[in-house]
């Protein structure tokens, strides 16, 4: 079939394939367009070229009526893959989900979805690198969601090497959430847009109408408005005999399909000629799905017609509204006209096909994930097998693909009586689903589900009402709703009876939570001693770990460091006395023990928890701590100066907090992302100043702690790109003019950046009580890392006072209060302004050796920022004094002498000029060449020449 009318998209999109792999290449190429326009064939096109130029390809699509089945299109693709490449130990396990679909969701234990996706990513990368590679992707428009965020996630982390993604949609019935990953790649530059227009009506009517009446070509054209598939079918039927005034006749309403009725009529139209046997084969095709086996056909159809399915398909084939893929599979010629013959089948015959299929599989051993959609599909009444079917395939999609999860289990309960008897699986599958819905980022439909399950009739169940208002309260405080949570909570610790002790643990963890959110803590410290005593007298290690890691975060956040380490200490006794199936069920305290231990700087602590804390969620599905875990492990590489992986885990810890849809926690995973893209990135670069201000906005009027978090981060990120002002004005906002809205842990630190601001703005005065009352907080915490935040303040003002020894002094021991903990980024830092006051103090020995290691730190680390300030404030090494000559020895009259005797003056001459006698002159000479130990005039002439040209050069 002949392309008409893209060679400018077939330019652009040649281009990218000739320049494969190399810098600046889009890693996504988007075609848009209506229904029709041709975004098919330009892909196939796309996909020949590439194949011509010896890059493998593999094509897949979604499909309209499998809108449920996670992963659809990518596993269709992949189905082309060469199968011992991916049953190679080349390709990780966690990627099987995506690469052998739901055939593969009861078999595997993936339950890390972001996991999934990387190791997605690192199959294309392997397959790329064997010969290059072209994945097309077809109709994302009815992508599910699974696929979609594994989309948005290669468009946020492209694929390295020559990877190529095309993806084919219809503009107007995007996804909000497809467009706004599409969007955000063309701004980084990974996605390259086309949109596809009506095709030129010259150069359509010469390829595809030359043997038209030039008047009823242009009709037709005109009719169609360049709209391809439009197009043929008018010719199409006008070369079948329809009238002119039939193709003429525009008709614009839409269908279910969202195509044109005209169109529709006229794909329509071409299934009028077939026999009973041969509408119904292609209904069962229609129903099925666009790849129905021979075998899966044959037992959906009426047995009447068992005999004569053969010649039904042949028929159909000939007549080109079936093909037989290559993997021997039955697929509709076009999307739309199976959406068509979908619509048009009589719904009791598409409830019988699905229900044979269901069966059909169950037979054959399918799992319930294999068969839901069927199952699904035959639906029209309460029918508790099948309710059981879809409850069980929710629960094997409950990580990987929550979002189908969620759909299944609505669809059951929606179909379940509101009887007594079913009262309680009710309350646990609506508990289920709104665990499905958070995990996906429905957070507020999750958190209305859940209100709507606490406040309904007959939750009696105090384990079900416990854990629901635990999750509420977890949900609120993602949304930002931190006042509400506390209240929730108080309530329910307050109800009589009380709850049992399961519960209070969990409620008081949660309070506990909520509290450090709203800077609170101390009013709960109460809550969590009670916490901690009832896990401790039911023998509950993980809710006793719970508490004490919570009363350490808690803590250390309040600036009680000894109460902290207690709390701390004991804590990760217990957790690594444990096994990790045991922490499995609180996932959590992983988080407050690893944020605990950086807040003490117990980096290696920290960090070894937080690994740990990582790999436990991702085999359990936590989702949710994910951010929390990622954003601790970045926090520790950036203290300890390993700046890549600091931003590799921020950069994981924000795409999952942007998948789980609150802003406060993806305002505070851009907090950290910022810090490390401030060090990380040259001098001048301002990523990290944008970053930070996203998390700004992204808090929006909120007050609590995360949000005093993102405007201290902006004061930072403003000061060091030369806005002391706006910088004095972030941080003060966020804590007020003492700083005493935020935690005492960060203050320190905050202060030590509010001295600079105020020196940079003229208010010594100012400046002076800010780095008094830094000291003051760092001595009561009694950390080295405060500490040396502090001594970095007196040593600004010692510096702004002119005294450059004493500034000297104290920024060298800022550098020194970081080296037990191992922070060596602010060691380095601190060293840097050290070696400025020690060379302009005159000790430029001592300079250089404190700008030798700051800079090798620096460098080995990755830290641009402070590369880029090494290299600018390097100190001049010290000039050394000119090695002593002969010339030195001389008097400052025999010098004299020399220099005239080498201008080739006499003797005589040389008395005369200076009054003396010539004899004295002789005496001179004699003692000239004894100690320059030149034997005559003309030699001591030579050495004062040498010596005038040393002295010019």
């Amino acid at each position: 079939m002949t392309l008409v009318g893209r060679a400018e998209e077939l330019d652009r999109l040649s281009s990218v394939l000739n320049r494969l792999g190399q810098d600046r290449v889009p890693a996504v190429v988007d075609i848009a367009g209506d229904a029709g326009i041709g975004k098919s064939r330009l892909l196939s096109e796309v996909c020949a070229r590439a194949q011509r130029l010896g890059l493998a390809v593999v094509r897949g699509r979604a499909t309209e009526y499998e809108r449920h089945t996670p992963f659809q299109p990518f596993t269709d693709a992949f189905a082309d893959v060469d199968r011992a490449f991916l049953d190679s130990g080349a390709v990780p396990d966690a990627a099987v989900p995506v690469l052998r679909g739901v055939n593969a969701a009861s078999s595997t234990d993936s339950r890390d979805r972001f996991g999934l996706y990387r190791a997605v990513a690192e199959v294309l990368t392997g397959l790329g690198e064997r010969s290059g590679l072209v994945m097309a992707l077809d109709d994302l428009h009815w992508a599910d969601p699974a696929s979609l965020e594994l989309l948005d996630h290669l468009v946020r982390h492209p694929v390295s090497g020559p990877v190529l993604l095309v993806v084919a949609r219809r503009q107007r019935q995007t996804l909000p959430s497809l467009s706004a990953a599409l969007t955000r790649g063309v701004d980084t530059g990974a996605v390259l847009p086309m949109v596809l227009g009506p095709l030129p009506e010259r150069e359509s009517i010469e390829t595809l109408a030359p043997d038209l009446p030039p008047a009823d070509a242009k009709q037709i054209y005109e009719s169609s408005e360049g709209n391809p598939l439009y197009l043929r079918s008018l010719l199409h039927a006008y070369r079948r005999g329809a009238t002119s005034a039939c193709t003429t006749a525009r008709a614009h309403d839409g269908t279910a399909s969202g195509v044109s009725s005209g169109l529709a009529g006229l794909l329509l139209d071409e299934l009028s000629a077939l026999t009973e046997a041969q509408r119904h084969a292609l209904e069962a095709v229609a129903v099925l799905g666009d790849h129905t086996t021979p075998a899966l056909l044959a037992l959906t159809v009426p047995q009447t017609m068992a005999d004569e399915l053969d010649d039904c398909l042949d028929a159909l084939t000939q007549r080109d509204l079936l093909r037989m893929g290559s993997d021997g599979r039955w697929t509709l010629r076009h999307p739309l006209l199976r959406a068509l013959v979908y619509e048009n089948t009589a719904a009791a015959r598409r409830l019988a096909i699905h229900r044979d299929a269901a069966d059909a599989l169950a037979q054959a051993g399918a799992s319930a994930a294999e068969r839901a959609h069927h199952v699904e599909r035959s639906l029209h009444d309460w029918d508790p097998a099948a309710a059981v079917v879809l409850t069980e395939a929710a629960a094997q999609f409950a990580h990987t693909a929550p979002a189908t999860a969620s759909h299944l289990l609505d669809v059951v309960l929606r179909l379940m009586p509101l009887t007594p008897e079913y009262a309680q699986q009710r309350g646990e599958l609506t508990l289920a689903r709104a665990r499905a819905l958070a995990v996906g980022g429905g957070l507020r439909e999750s958190r209305d589900l859940l209100h709507t399950l606490i406040s309904g009739p007959g939750q009696d169940d105090a384990s079900l009402r416990g854990d629901a208002i635990a999750l509420c309260a977890a949900l609120e405080r993602h949304l930002g709703h931190s006042p509400e949570a506390t209240a929730l909570l108080q309530q329910e610790l307050a109800r009589s009876p009380l709850p049992g002790p399961r519960q209070m643990v969990s409620l008081g963890l949660a309070l506990g939570m909520t509290a450090l959110n709203t800077v609170s803590y101390p009013d709960v410290r109460h809550i969590i001693e009670q916490t901690l005593a009832v896990a401790r007298s039911r023998g509950d290690l993980t809710g006793e770990l719970g508490a004490l890691a919570l009363g350490a975060l808690g803590e250390a956040y309040e600036g009680e460091t000894k109460a902290a380490r207690v709390f701390a200490d004991a804590a990760a006794g217990i957790a690594d006395s444990l096994t990790d199936p045991n922490l499995t069920e609180l996932g959590e305290a992983l988080v407050w023990l690893a944020w605990a231990e950086a807040l003490l700087e117990r980096y290696a602590d920290a960090e070894r928890h937080a690994d740990r804390g990582l790999d436990i969620a991702r085999r359990g599905g936590q989702v949710h701590v994910l951010p929390h875990l990622l954003s601790s492990k970045a926090y520790v590489h950036l203290s300890t100066c390993e700046l890549s992986s600091a931003l590799e885990s921020a950069e994981e810890a924000e795409s999952v907090a942007r998948t789980i849809g609150s802003n406060d926690l993806l305002a505070f995973t851009l907090c950290f992302k910022a810090l490390i893209l401030l060090v990380h990135c040259p001098l001048g670069d301002t990523r990290a100043l944008e970053t930070a201000e996203e998390a700004v906005a992204t808090v929006g009027r909120s007050s609590h702690w995360w949000a005093s978090l993102a405007r201290c981060v902006l004061g930072h990120t403003a000061l060091v790109n030369g806005d002391p002002h706006r910088a004095q004005e972030s941080i003060l906002k966020a804590g007020g003019p003492e700083l005493l809205r935020l935690q005492p842990s960060t203050r320190p630190g905050q202060l030590d950046t509010l001295v600079s601001t105020a020196l940079a703005t003229g208010n010594a005065e100012q400046a002076a009580h800010w780095a008094t009352l830094a000291i003051k907080e760092a001595d009561r915490m009694g950390l080295g890392g405060q500490h040396g935040a502090a001594l970095r303040a007196e040593a600004a003002l010692a510096q702004h006072h002119g005294d450059n020894r004493t500034a000297a002094d104290l920024f060298e021991r800022a550098a020194q209060a970081y080296v037990p903990s191992g922070a060596t980024l602010w060691e380095a830092y601190s060293l840097l302004l050290a070696t400025t006051q020690a060379e302009a103090a005159g000790d430029g020995k001592r300079a250089l050796v404190m700008w030798e290691r700051a800079r090798r730190i620096a460098d080995t680390g990755g830290a641009r920022l402070l590369s880029d300030l090494a290299a600018l404030v390097r100190p001049q090494p010290e000039k050394l004094p000119p090695p002593p000559t002969e010339l030195d020895q001389l008097s400052a009259r025999e010098r004299e002498i020399a220099e005239l005797v080498a201008e080739g003056l006499s003797n005589q001459a040389i008395a005369t000029k200076l009054y003396l006698s010539r004899r004295t002159v002789e005496t001179h000479l004699s003692a000239i060449y004894r100690k320059t130990s030149v034997p005559s005039r003309s030699a001591l002439a030579g050495l004062m020449t040498r010596a005038a040209l040393e002295r010019r050069a």
